[in-house]
């Protein structure tokens, strides 16, 4: 089967992909083609979304089984006659789990990398898409057009909230290329701004593997999620967050137990359980990521540490 490398990407939701990765406009002249399922295959690097809603995923299921792939998938051709996903994997997994052997399908010449990138895009542009999910698809998408690792990005990002809230807009971050591209960036994706995402989205990644492993299945929402981390002792988190799923506790019901664990003496738990302790207390300390969101509390805390260090 032939293709076409200025087959346009017809995905109503995308959005800004044409113009992030620069793939052309839409058009509908040309139709979609057909594809036996068993020459599509998954990127094998994984696709950007790891959770996939089970009863919204068997809604899709039932749906294709009674009406077929309403919205075709889009992939890009690799070589010997196969081809790899680029979006649509939930109708992918519905076609499988219904056993069509054919499904209809846009084929679109590209890199891996701007697969890559339209793919996050694309997700970021879904409704329904979990916070935490919404974050790593972000920051990996930034990854890629900045061509600079996670942990970079980050700092990046937080050196230009530290000059937004100072009021200088110099061209050490915000006046420079990479600072234009990472507005234009989140103005594309349209999820949201740059800002709110350094102050609601990154602090999400600190948090707690048992309370990140629920928010990716999107058990709880990321507030009450932020709430529950406040508290460092382990088991007590665990046994609130076991709490806040059973019982679906509100939000404030969350912050009153909080509250209530908070009241303990920290100088109790040094004297009672001095091993809990020091455990909390380093949780705590690099779920706070000062060095990045306060570097002038976090040079006080390395004075007090290399004190601690020299003393044992």
């Amino acid at each position: 089967m032939g293709h076409s490398k200025d087959l346009p990407i017809e995905i109503p939701t995308l959005g800004g992909v044409d113009a992030l990765l620069g793939l052309g406009k839409p058009s509908s002249s040309d139709p979609p083609q057909t594809l036996p399922i068993s020459d599509i295959c998954l990127p094998q690097k994984g696709q950007p979304r790891h959770y996939f809603d089970p009863e919204s995923l068997q809604d899709l299921i039932e749906s294709v089984r009674q009406h077929g792939i309403l919205q075709p998938l889009l992939v890009r051709p690799l070589e010997q006659g196969r081809y790899e996903l680029v979006a649509g994997e939930r109708r992918y997994r519905a076609a499988s789990a219904v056993g069509l052997e054919k499904v209809p399908v846009y084929i679109k010449e590209m890199t891996a990398q701007e697969a890559w990138q339209l793919a996050l895009v694309e997700n970021l542009q879904r409704d329904g898409l979990n916070p935490i999910e919404e974050t790593e698809g972000i920051l990996k998408l930034l990854e890629l057009r900045l061509d600079l690792p996670q942990k970079q990005v980050v700092s990046l990002l937080y050196r230009m909230q530290h000059e937004f809230k100072k009021s200088e807009v110099t061209q050490n971050v915000l006046g420079n290329p990479t600072g234009e591209m990472i507005e234009q960036m989140f103005n594309e994706v349209g999820r949201l701004t740059w800002q709110s995402f350094v102050t609601s989205r990154l602090p999400l990644l600190n948090l707690p593997e048992d309370i990140l492993d629920v928010l990716r299945r999107g058990e709880i929402e990321y507030t009450k999620a932020k709430a529950i981390a406040k508290i460092s002792d382990d088991e007590q988190r665990k046994l609130l967050l076991d709490e806040a799923l059973v019982n679906s506790l509100s939000l404030n019901q969350i912050k009153e137990k909080v509250l209530l664990l908070e009241k303990t003496p920290t100088s109790q738990l040094n004297i009672n359980k001095p091993k809990q302790y020091i455990k909390s207390l380093s949780s705590r300390l690099a779920q706070s990521n000062l060095w990045q969101a306060d570097p002038q509390k976090w040079d006080l805390i390395k004075q007090k540490l290399q004190e601690i260090d020299d003393l044992l």
